[in-house]
């Protein structure tokens, strides 16, 4: 059968301070040989969004939605977070905030690429948590865009999933946390 190394770390964003994609590979280690097991993907693609430029300055603009990614892509940043600006100090290490999704677009349902099938977990109605860490948050405020820091339990606020621009919608604040409890394929992270 085929063999395949182990992933690569993610990549950074493509593009800075916008919605982009990030990318790991792998490689064949050694090709399928009399009928063997072909080889599974070699490249993997996720939705990101990075707030510095790669001259590690702020990107200087607010994002009106709320973009958010699987929690899965937090494990990433803390291990790239070791060589950024960020301290690691108790000052920065983030909180969580639970929100009760209102709507969303038929487009997450639909998604089925490997790396966007998280997408698939958003649902009318469902409580979900969204963790807001360093990177995300405003240097000045360390707070996250979209996380609804000034809204009433009643506004209504938007949000957008990252990797798929299409799958968008609606959600309202319940509370803050210091720690996410929601299951896993309910916990999100601001980017």
């Amino acid at each position: 059968p085929c063999v395949v190394g182990e992933w690569s770390h993610w990549s950074g964003c493509a593009e800075q301070c916008q919605p982009d994609l990030r990318i790991r590979r792998r490689y064949v280690q050694q090709e399928p040989k009399n009928g063997g097991e072909p080889c599974p993907a070699l490249e993997e693609k996720a939705g990101c969004l990075e707030y510095l430029t790669f001259q590690g300055e702020d990107c200087g603009h607010e994002h009106v939605p709320a973009f958010i990614t699987t929690s899965e892509y937090g494990k990433e940043r803390k291990r790239r977070a070791a060589s950024s600006l960020w301290p690691s100090n108790k000052e920065a290490a983030g909180y969580c905030v639970e929100f009760k999704t209102e709507s969303l677009s038929h487009h997450c349902a639909l998604e089925n690429r490997p790396y966007a099938r998280w997408m698939q977990y958003l649902r009318e109605g469902h409580t979900v948590c969204v963790a807001c860490q360093p990177p995300a948050m405003n240097t000045d405020t360390h707070r996250c865009s979209g996380d609804g820091h000034n809204a009433d339990g009643g506004k209504i606020l938007h949000w957008e999933a990252v990797g798929n621009s299409q799958c968008k919608g609606t959600w309202k604040k319940i509370r803050q946390l210091e720690h996410c409890s929601c299951p896993l394929v309910h916990s999100f992270i601001f980017t």
